[in-house]
């Protein structure tokens, strides 16, 4: 049996000490998911218990900016101060690619009076959870991500290729759940598999999706913090597997034209932590009413959460019709059309899959997200519309179509601010308000394709 996780400072110090680590990588996710912090020699790390950082390293955009004025400095002081981030000795794990021995610990970010920083991702998530645990709940969930292996690419203007694969030619067809197309790439396979092994992710299936080059993993049902944690590390894992292996793994949410996006699905559930029975369920195996309450929760408030689960604008380019991806928020019984999906199960594993969400978005956002929807679905009693039994694509779209109108419904939903946080709303919507005014300064290929000589 693996020896279990550190809970105190002190056997997060026995823990390293056993392993004989020499220098700790300190991360903290930011808005993006992008892993910030520093790495520190471990008698540093052991005197300071934890690390001081800007606030503001934990609310940039993608590319590094943020606002130069407005509501953003209503949370956010102008004079840059900091905050201290003190280690989650639960999250410790080796860095199994690190030359010397190395140790990465997942940090909570606190202010000047031991308080958690409101717009940071883990705490906006721990703020989600705690609703389900006041109410005596656990949210359980499942993420499945996909994402592309391509070609390594150092010229950003030009398109994405698949990478070559051990048969020496590169995918050009369709090869879902092609076990054959899967093992093109074992080399990388078994470094990411040892890796995952070293870190105790618990990742569970690998398959093959229908891109070019595309695939899916699936991570065993747990806490939402613990599957954050896992999929954030996941990402790391990958990227640089991928790269000892001179390719690329992307978790864009539509990296290729022509070829289908990348999702991350979740699947939930909540179990009374009395009892342990899924709630989703009556006692005669039925769906219960709260079920339904949280699927009218989905439906009701995914619309305006898109910014949290499609967060770039890259993002809207994969929800389009027939491609694999919703556009809407029906949900249906084994339907892979709709946005919301109740799979087929027993009564103990009743759940709801969101199809919604980017491969793009960050794990703790979008966990907070999907779980803060059900929640106010169930608070508020939400009613679903009537199941749809058929192909959801041959309705209307009822999901936002821009980053731009997406911040907006965001900024604009008071229930979600309510339960998000609204300093997290705010932080969150002006950075992306950035981060879009920066896409707007491009000039596409398709513009100086279609518009240089014909307007």
């Amino acid at each position: 049996m693996p020896s279990p996780a550190p809970e105190t400072f002190a056997q997060l110090e026995r823990w390293l000490d056993d392993r004989g680590v020499t220098e700790v990588e300190c991360l903290v996710p930011d808005l993006t998911g992008v892993a910030r912090g520093k790495i520190l020699p471990r008698e540093r790390f052991t005197e300071e218990r934890g690390m001081r950082l800007p606030e503001g390293v934990v609310a940039m955009s993608v590319t590094g900016e943020t606002p130069l004025k407005g509501p953003y400095f209503d949370v956010i002081s102008s004079t840059d101060v900091d905050m201290h981030l003190e280690p989650d000795p639960s999250t410790v794990r080796i860095v199994p690619w690190a030359t010397d021995p190395t140790a990465q610990v997942i940090h909570d970010c606190y202010d000047r009076d031991r308080k958690l920083i409101p717009f940071a991702p883990r705490s906006m998530l721990r703020r989600v959870c705690k609703l389900f645990e006041d109410a005596g709940w656990n949210p359980i969930v499942a993420p499945e991500v996909e994402f592309y292996l391509v070609s390594r690419n150092n010229d950003a203007d030009m398109p994405l290729k698949p990478p070559i694969g051990r048969s020496g030619r590169r995918e050009s067809s369709r090869q879902s759940y092609s076990i054959d197309a899967v093992n093109e790439f074992d080399p990388l396979f078994e470094d990411v598999y040892a890796y995952c092994e070293q870190m105790k992710l618990n990742v569970d299936t690998l398959i093959h999706e229908t891109g070019a080059g595309q695939m899916e993993i699936n991570f065993f049902h747990s806490h939402p913090m613990e599957l954050a944690d896992e999929v954030f590390l996941f990402k790391r894992t990958v990227r640089e597997a991928a790269l000892r292996h001179d390719m690329f793994a992307t978790f864009m949410a539509k990296p290729i034209a022509g070829e289908p996006g990348s999702a991350m699905h979740v699947h939930q559930s909540l179990v009374d932590r009395e009892s342990g029975r899924n709630l989703f369920s009556n006692e005669d195996g039925s769906p219960s009413q709260a079920f339904y309450w949280y699927i009218g929760g989905l439906q009701k408030y995914i619309p305006s959460a898109m910014a949290l689960f499609a967060p770039y604008v890259n993002s809207y380019r994969r929800l389009a019709r027939f491609t694999a991806a919703p556009i809407n928020i029906q949900w249906g019984t084994d339907n892979r059309t709709v946005g919301i999906r109740a799979p087929i199960a027993g009564p103990a594993a009743r759940r709801v899959e969101n199809r919604v969400i980017g491969a793009d978005a960050n794990p703790y956002v979008a966990l907070a997200a999907t779980l803060a929807c059900g929640w106010l679905g169930i608070r508020n009693r939400i009613e679903p519309e009537d199941e749809c039994t058929t192909d959801a694509y041959l309705r209307d779209y009822s999901l936002p179509r821009s980053l731009g109108e997406a911040v907006q419904l965001l900024r604009e939903n008071d229930d979600l601010r309510e339960v998000l946080g609204s300093e997290f709303v705010t932080v969150y919507t002006e950075v992306k308000d950035v981060e879009h005014d920066e896409f707007m300064k491009v000039i596409s290929p398709w513009e100086r394709e279609h518009l240089l000589l014909h307007v």
